[in-house]
Protein backbone atom coordinates (compact mmCIF):
# COMPACT_ATOMS: atom_id res chain seq x y z
CA UNK A 1 0.00 0.00 0.00
CA UNK A 2 1.39 3.29 -1.01
CA UNK A 3 1.07 5.66 2.14
CA UNK A 4 0.10 9.60 1.55
CA UNK A 5 2.41 12.13 3.46
CA UNK A 6 0.29 14.95 4.39
CA UNK A 7 2.05 18.21 2.41
CA UNK A 8 1.48 22.12 2.05
CA UNK A 9 -0.88 23.16 -0.97
CA UNK A 10 -0.69 25.51 -3.28
CA UNK A 11 -3.16 29.03 -2.81
CA UNK A 12 -3.07 32.33 -3.10
CA UNK A 13 -4.96 34.78 -0.75
CA UNK A 14 -8.77 34.72 -1.31
CA UNK A 15 -9.23 38.61 -1.08
CA UNK A 16 -6.91 39.26 -3.93
CA UNK A 17 -8.59 36.64 -6.19
CA UNK A 18 -11.96 37.92 -5.70
CA UNK A 19 -10.22 41.49 -6.36
CA UNK A 20 -9.34 39.70 -9.70
CA UNK A 21 -12.46 38.40 -10.41
CA UNK A 22 -14.40 41.30 -10.06
CA UNK A 23 -12.14 42.56 -12.53
CA UNK A 24 -12.58 40.18 -15.00
CA UNK A 25 -16.32 40.48 -14.15
CA UNK A 26 -15.70 44.13 -15.07
CA UNK A 27 -13.99 43.38 -18.26
CA UNK A 28 -16.87 40.83 -19.60
CA UNK A 29 -19.25 43.93 -19.06
CA UNK A 30 -17.49 46.15 -20.67
CA UNK A 31 -17.00 43.73 -24.02
CA UNK A 32 -20.21 43.11 -23.65
CA UNK A 33 -21.77 46.75 -23.93
CA UNK A 34 -19.07 47.82 -26.78
CA UNK A 35 -20.31 44.50 -28.64
CA UNK A 36 -23.74 45.79 -28.41
CA UNK A 37 -23.04 49.31 -29.49
CA UNK A 38 -20.45 48.85 -32.44
CA UNK A 39 -22.07 45.72 -33.65
CA UNK A 40 -18.92 44.03 -33.92
CA UNK A 41 -18.76 40.52 -33.64
CA UNK A 42 -15.35 39.99 -33.68
CA UNK A 43 -15.15 40.68 -30.38
CA UNK A 44 -17.14 38.04 -28.76
CA UNK A 45 -14.28 35.51 -30.41
CA UNK A 46 -12.30 36.81 -27.55
CA UNK A 47 -15.27 37.62 -25.10
CA UNK A 48 -16.70 34.06 -25.08
CA UNK A 49 -13.31 32.28 -23.64
CA UNK A 50 -12.41 35.34 -20.93
CA UNK A 51 -16.65 35.05 -19.58
CA UNK A 52 -16.50 30.72 -19.07
CA UNK A 53 -12.96 31.47 -17.35
CA UNK A 54 -14.62 34.20 -15.54
CA UNK A 55 -17.53 31.61 -14.27
CA UNK A 56 -15.31 29.16 -13.84
CA UNK A 57 -13.07 30.68 -11.41
CA UNK A 58 -15.21 30.60 -8.38
CA UNK A 59 -15.04 27.75 -7.79
CA UNK A 60 -11.73 28.23 -6.22
CA UNK A 61 -13.01 29.89 -3.28
CA UNK A 62 -12.96 28.60 -0.10
CA UNK A 63 -13.16 28.92 3.64
CA UNK A 64 -11.14 27.28 6.03
CA UNK A 65 -12.62 27.51 9.73
CA UNK A 66 -9.88 27.42 12.65
CA UNK A 67 -8.76 23.79 13.59
CA UNK A 68 -9.80 22.53 10.31
CA UNK A 69 -8.30 21.79 7.25
CA UNK A 70 -8.83 21.03 3.59
CA UNK A 71 -7.68 18.42 1.29
CA UNK A 72 -7.14 19.19 -2.38
CA UNK A 73 -7.45 16.75 -4.84
CA UNK A 74 -7.22 17.13 -8.95
CA UNK A 75 -8.60 14.24 -11.16
CA UNK A 76 -7.87 12.02 -8.44
CA UNK A 77 -4.83 13.20 -7.73
CA UNK A 78 -3.49 14.22 -3.93
CA UNK A 79 -2.09 18.33 -4.65
CA UNK A 80 -1.97 18.92 -0.55
CA UNK A 81 -3.58 20.12 2.24
CA UNK A 82 -4.57 23.80 3.61
CA UNK A 83 -4.63 24.30 7.21
CA UNK A 84 -3.75 28.04 7.50
CA UNK A 85 -7.44 29.54 8.82
CA UNK A 86 -8.87 32.66 6.41
CA UNK A 87 -10.59 33.15 3.10
CA UNK A 88 -8.18 30.95 0.52
CA UNK A 89 -8.30 30.52 -3.56
CA UNK A 90 -6.75 27.17 -5.11
CA UNK A 91 -7.43 25.54 -8.09
CA UNK A 92 -11.06 25.88 -9.35
CA UNK A 93 -10.82 22.11 -10.40
CA UNK A 94 -9.64 20.78 -7.07
CA UNK A 95 -12.07 19.25 -4.94
CA UNK A 96 -11.80 20.13 -1.73
CA UNK A 97 -12.60 18.27 1.08
CA UNK A 98 -13.05 19.33 4.76
CA UNK A 99 -11.35 17.24 7.56
CA UNK A 100 -11.28 18.43 11.29
CA UNK A 101 -8.48 18.76 13.52
CA UNK A 102 -10.65 19.25 16.43
CA UNK A 103 -9.64 16.79 19.70
CA UNK A 104 -12.59 13.64 19.58
CA UNK A 105 -13.63 11.50 21.85
CA UNK A 106 -14.38 8.33 21.43
CA UNK A 107 -16.98 6.62 23.94
CA UNK A 108 -16.64 2.93 23.79
CA UNK A 109 -19.78 0.73 24.73
CA UNK A 110 -19.26 -1.88 27.65
CA UNK A 111 -17.22 -4.73 26.26
CA UNK A 112 -17.61 -8.15 28.04
CA UNK A 113 -14.60 -9.85 27.92
CA UNK A 114 -12.44 -12.19 29.96
CA UNK A 115 -9.50 -11.26 31.99
CA UNK A 116 -6.40 -12.52 32.72
CA UNK A 117 -7.86 -15.09 34.90
CA UNK A 118 -10.43 -15.62 32.73
CA UNK A 119 -12.81 -14.10 35.11
CA UNK A 120 -15.63 -11.87 32.38
CA UNK A 121 -15.83 -8.04 33.39
CA UNK A 122 -17.84 -5.65 31.61
CA UNK A 123 -14.66 -3.06 30.83
CA UNK A 124 -15.70 0.67 28.65
CA UNK A 125 -13.28 3.64 28.12
CA UNK A 126 -12.98 6.67 27.01
CA UNK A 127 -10.14 7.69 24.09
CA UNK A 128 -9.56 11.47 23.31
CA UNK A 129 -7.83 11.45 19.99
CA UNK A 130 -7.45 14.23 16.84
CA UNK A 131 -6.53 14.20 13.38
CA UNK A 132 -2.38 14.58 13.09
CA UNK A 133 -2.27 14.03 8.79
CA UNK A 134 -4.97 14.76 7.06
CA UNK A 135 -3.97 12.93 4.09
CA UNK A 136 -3.33 9.23 5.18
CA UNK A 137 -6.80 9.90 7.42
CA UNK A 138 -8.55 10.31 4.04
CA UNK A 139 -6.72 8.09 1.76
CA UNK A 140 -5.10 5.30 3.82
CA UNK A 141 -8.15 4.37 5.47
CA UNK A 142 -11.79 3.58 4.76
CA UNK A 143 -13.80 6.15 7.19
CA UNK A 144 -11.37 7.27 9.63
CA UNK A 145 -13.99 8.04 12.27
CA UNK A 146 -15.00 3.95 11.82
CA UNK A 147 -11.84 3.33 12.16
CA UNK A 148 -11.25 5.00 14.98
CA UNK A 149 -14.33 3.47 16.80
CA UNK A 150 -13.07 -0.06 15.77
CA UNK A 151 -9.56 -0.25 16.47
CA UNK A 152 -10.09 1.52 19.72
CA UNK A 153 -11.91 -1.26 20.94
CA UNK A 154 -10.06 -3.74 20.16
CA UNK A 155 -7.28 -2.87 21.51
CA UNK A 156 -9.37 -2.54 25.03
CA UNK A 157 -10.66 -6.01 24.46
CA UNK A 158 -6.75 -6.90 24.27
CA UNK A 159 -5.86 -4.97 26.82
CA UNK A 160 -8.41 -6.40 29.33
CA UNK A 161 -7.09 -9.81 28.28
CA UNK A 162 -3.43 -9.06 29.89
CA UNK A 163 -4.50 -7.88 33.69
CA UNK A 164 -6.31 -9.47 35.85
CA UNK A 165 -9.56 -7.72 36.99
CA UNK A 166 -8.22 -7.55 40.73
CA UNK A 167 -5.26 -8.66 42.37
CA UNK A 168 -4.34 -9.88 45.88
CA UNK A 169 -0.64 -8.92 46.08
CA UNK A 170 -0.90 -5.01 45.26
CA UNK A 171 3.04 -5.70 43.19
CA UNK A 172 1.05 -7.52 40.57
CA UNK A 173 -0.72 -5.02 38.26
CA UNK A 174 -4.55 -5.24 37.50
CA UNK A 175 -7.07 -3.40 36.25
CA UNK A 176 -8.27 -2.29 39.39
CA UNK A 177 -5.39 -1.89 41.31
CA UNK A 178 -2.80 0.34 38.55
CA UNK A 179 -5.65 2.73 36.75
CA UNK A 180 -2.40 5.36 35.37
CA UNK A 181 -0.52 2.24 34.72
CA UNK A 182 -3.22 0.69 32.51
CA UNK A 183 -4.15 3.96 31.28
CA UNK A 184 -0.44 4.50 30.07
CA UNK A 185 -0.66 0.71 28.75
CA UNK A 186 -4.36 1.58 26.51
CA UNK A 187 -2.71 4.69 25.19
CA UNK A 188 0.28 3.01 23.52
CA UNK A 189 -1.73 -0.24 22.06
CA UNK A 190 -4.62 2.23 20.90
CA UNK A 191 -1.87 4.80 19.16
CA UNK A 192 0.12 1.67 18.02
CA UNK A 193 -3.09 0.50 15.74
CA UNK A 194 -4.42 4.05 15.01
CA UNK A 195 -0.62 5.10 13.50
CA UNK A 196 -1.73 4.15 9.95
CA UNK A 197 -4.46 6.81 10.17
CA UNK A 198 -2.61 9.50 11.10
CA UNK A 199 -4.19 9.63 14.25
CA UNK A 200 -2.63 11.07 17.57
CA UNK A 201 -4.16 9.64 21.01
CA UNK A 202 -4.02 12.36 23.57
CA UNK A 203 -5.79 9.93 26.11
CA UNK A 204 -7.04 7.10 26.74
CA UNK A 205 -8.78 5.92 29.85
CA UNK A 206 -10.87 2.62 32.07
CA UNK A 207 -14.66 4.97 32.10
CA UNK A 208 -16.55 1.60 33.38
CA UNK A 209 -15.10 -1.30 35.01
CA UNK A 210 -16.74 -3.90 36.48
CA UNK A 211 -17.59 -8.26 37.19
CA UNK A 212 -20.11 -9.48 34.28
CA UNK A 213 -23.79 -9.48 36.41
CA UNK A 214 -23.59 -13.70 36.16
CA UNK A 215 -20.34 -13.56 38.46
CA UNK A 216 -20.99 -10.28 40.16
CA UNK A 217 -22.28 -11.56 43.21
CA UNK A 218 -19.93 -14.33 43.57
CA UNK A 219 -16.74 -11.78 43.38
CA UNK A 220 -18.36 -9.28 45.50
CA UNK A 221 -18.40 -11.83 48.89
CA UNK A 222 -14.82 -12.92 47.59
CA UNK A 223 -13.62 -9.18 47.81
CA UNK A 224 -15.60 -8.91 50.91
CA UNK A 225 -14.31 -11.91 52.43
CA UNK A 226 -10.29 -10.73 51.47
CA UNK A 227 -11.00 -7.30 53.02
CA UNK A 228 -11.77 -8.94 56.42
CA UNK A 229 -9.63 -11.08 56.38
CA UNK A 230 -7.00 -8.38 56.15
CA UNK A 231 -8.90 -6.13 58.20
CA UNK A 232 -8.72 -9.46 60.56
CA UNK A 233 -5.04 -9.93 60.34
CA UNK A 234 -4.31 -6.20 60.94
CA UNK A 235 -6.14 -6.08 63.59
CA UNK A 236 -4.28 -8.91 65.28
CA UNK A 237 -0.83 -7.60 64.32
CA UNK A 238 -1.77 -4.41 66.53
CA UNK A 239 -3.34 -6.51 69.45
CA UNK A 240 0.02 -8.36 69.80
CA UNK A 241 1.86 -5.16 69.58
CA UNK A 242 -0.11 -3.81 72.28
CA UNK A 243 0.19 -6.86 74.79
CA UNK A 244 4.06 -7.16 74.39
CA UNK A 245 4.01 -3.22 75.04
CA UNK A 246 1.64 -3.49 78.38
CA UNK A 247 4.00 -6.76 79.50
CA UNK A 248 6.84 -5.26 78.87
CA UNK A 249 5.63 -2.07 80.66
CA UNK A 250 4.62 -4.03 83.98
CA UNK A 251 8.36 -5.59 83.79
CA UNK A 252 9.86 -2.59 83.60
CA UNK A 253 8.04 -0.67 86.05
CA UNK A 254 7.71 -3.23 88.38
CA UNK A 255 4.08 -2.70 88.73
CA UNK A 256 3.46 -6.50 89.00
CA UNK A 257 5.26 -9.50 89.11
CA UNK A 258 3.86 -11.85 87.17
CA UNK A 259 4.77 -15.69 86.62
CA UNK A 260 4.46 -17.36 83.25
CA UNK A 261 0.91 -18.79 83.58
CA UNK A 262 -0.09 -15.44 85.15
CA UNK A 263 1.56 -13.95 81.99
CA UNK A 264 -0.21 -16.32 79.57
CA UNK A 265 -3.64 -15.82 81.43
CA UNK A 266 -3.17 -11.85 80.86
CA UNK A 267 -2.31 -12.66 77.03
CA UNK A 268 -5.23 -14.39 76.85
CA UNK A 269 -7.63 -11.62 78.23
CA UNK A 270 -6.19 -8.78 76.62
CA UNK A 271 -5.90 -10.71 73.62
CA UNK A 272 -9.70 -11.21 73.80
CA UNK A 273 -10.43 -7.99 74.42
CA UNK A 274 -8.72 -6.21 71.76
CA UNK A 275 -9.53 -8.89 69.23
CA UNK A 276 -13.48 -9.60 69.92
CA UNK A 277 -15.68 -7.93 67.70
CA UNK A 278 -18.51 -7.38 70.27
CA UNK A 279 -17.25 -5.60 73.63
CA UNK A 280 -15.81 -7.68 76.11
CA UNK A 281 -17.51 -7.90 79.45
CA UNK A 282 -14.02 -7.98 82.27
CA UNK A 283 -14.25 -10.57 85.10
CA UNK A 284 -12.61 -9.02 88.27
CA UNK A 285 -10.79 -11.30 90.34
CA UNK A 286 -11.38 -9.80 94.22
CA UNK A 287 -9.53 -12.99 95.53
CA UNK A 288 -10.61 -16.24 97.59
CA UNK A 289 -13.23 -16.61 100.09
CA UNK A 290 -10.97 -18.77 102.14
CA UNK A 291 -7.49 -17.77 102.92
Amino acid sequence: MNTVVETSAKRINGYFALFIEFVLLGVNAYLIYYTAENRELGVLWGEIPLFIVTMILPAGFFVVQPNEARVLVLFGKYIGTVRDSGFCYANPFAIKKHVSLRIRNFNSEKIKVNDLHGNPIEIAAVVVWYVTDSARALFDVEHFENFVAIQSETAIRALASEYPYDAEDEAIPSLRGRPQEISERMKHQVQTRLEIAGVEVKDARISHLAYSPEIAQTMLRRQQAQAVIAARKKIVEGAVGMVDQALRTLSEQHIVELDEEKKATMVNNLLVALVSESAAQPVINTGTLYQ
